[in-house]
């Protein structure tokens, strides 16, 4: 399988608005986005192949205490394994 180029961004919430990370493609396009704090079964669904995606935001949440709030975090996913760009 082909690598392929996402983009994460972690928002940090204020007041009433929770933190969330958002998931977008090469083009931008956003792909789908979930809340760091929710278990995996209350993501927002997300756009394209269900099982690839799930995989993918699974492996973004294992990093995601890594992730900086407020940066763009290119990332590169063959399918199984994700690399921070």
């Amino acid at each position: 399988m082909e690598k392929k180029t996402f983009y994460a961004l972690k928002v940090k919430g204020k007041a009433k608005i929770p933190d969330y990370v958002q998931v977008r493609d090469s083009d931008f396009t956003l792909v789908g986005y979930f809340r760091p704090t929710r278990s995996e079964g209350k993501r927002a669904p997300a756009v394209g192949d269900g099982d690839q995606t799930a995989a993918l935001f699974s492996a973004i949440e294992a990093e995601i205490d890594a992730m900086p709030y407020g940066a763009v975090n290119r990332l590169e996913w063959d399918g199984q394994r994700l690399v921070w760009g």
